[in-house]
């Protein structure tokens, strides 16, 4: 039982950090040394990738209507007038194309050096630098870009050059744990001039892609056998995840179309902090 209540502790967690810039992976291994589920530590690492196809589900129930690329109605721009070309909406069918542009460097990486890079920074001082430094990052751009208007302002704005330049930023999460993954896309993306609101859509849309792929690659590499109550801890993980994400989701859009992303940064700073103090203490292993 208690390990049922540490899943739903730890489903909460992710349906909140995965989508607020300020880093499921920090929050996570602070949570973890606090509470610990009664798993092997294949398990735990298998269990906190696959909980957010939960998270992905949310943003495909919310966004359903924009990412899904058929159908006749309102199908603004389809691909050819006549035949089954009508239900093909060629905005959305370009929009996946940028997305998987996206996608390119940090997948490259996570195929090809996933557990080298976990082995290697996957440790509370490396999270907590990142942490504080993409805190730093946030406030300083958020102030560089305070008095200027927004290049892009609509998804379908956005051009292939810059989709692959956000998956760049990406690349910066993927080999760093504590950078966030949204928090990375997010900055880098209003460093470019692309608004907040189309920023964090694409960062919402990146992470069915990514997410999938890398649920996908652990369980595919996992060589362990997954008991009933482990595949209970799972499913009770993603359900927590998928709802508490839907809510954080429909409230951090609200949040942004009047504020900035400056309180993430110095949120961030306080967890990194708190990290490494937490760490000096031993309560963290490096």
């Amino acid at each position: 039982m208690i390990d049922y209540i540490i899943s739903i502790l730890f489903g909460i967690v992710e349906g909140i950090t995965e989508w607020l810039p300020i880093s499921s992976t920090g929050h996570m291994i602070i949570l973890d040394s606090f509470l610990k589920l009664n798993v092997s530590e294949d398990f735990y690492n298998l269990y906190l990738v696959v909980i957010q196809l939960g998270a992905i589900l949310a943003v495909v129930c919310i966004y359903w209507n924009e990412i899904w690329p058929f159908g006749i109605k309102n199908n603004k721009k389809p691909w050819k007038q006549t035949g089954i070309g009508r239900w093909v909406m060629a905005d959305k069918f370009s929009m996946w194309f940028k997305i998987l542009v996206a996608c390119v460097p940090a997948a490259i990486v996570g195929v090809l050096f996933d557990d080298f890079l976990d082995e290697l920074f996957y440790n509370y001082v490396c999270v907590a630098i990142m942490l504080i430094l993409f805190g730093i990052a946030f406030i300083v751009v958020e102030k560089y870009v305070k008095n200027q208007e927004p290049i892009v302002t609509d998804l379908n704005e956005l051009t292939y050059p810059q989709a692959f330049l956000i998956g760049a930023f990406q690349l910066i999460a993927a080999v760093f744990p504590g950078t966030s993954r949204s928090g990375s896309t997010i900055v880098g993306s209003i460093a470019i001039g692309i608004s907040r609101e189309v920023a964090a859509k694409f960062t919402f849309f990146l992470a069915i892609p990514v997410m999938l792929g890398a649920s996908l690659l652990k369980i595919l590499k996992y060589d362990g056998e997954i008991v009933g109550r482990e595949i209970a801890m799972l499913a009770l993980g993603m359900v927590v995840a998928f709802v508490v994400s839907y809510v954080v989701i429909k409230k951090l859009m609200a949040y942004i179309k009047k504020n900035d992303f400056t309180v993430f940064g110095y949120y961030r700073i306080a967890v990194g902090v708190l990290c490494l103090i937490l760490g000096i203490c031993g309560v963290l292993q490096a």
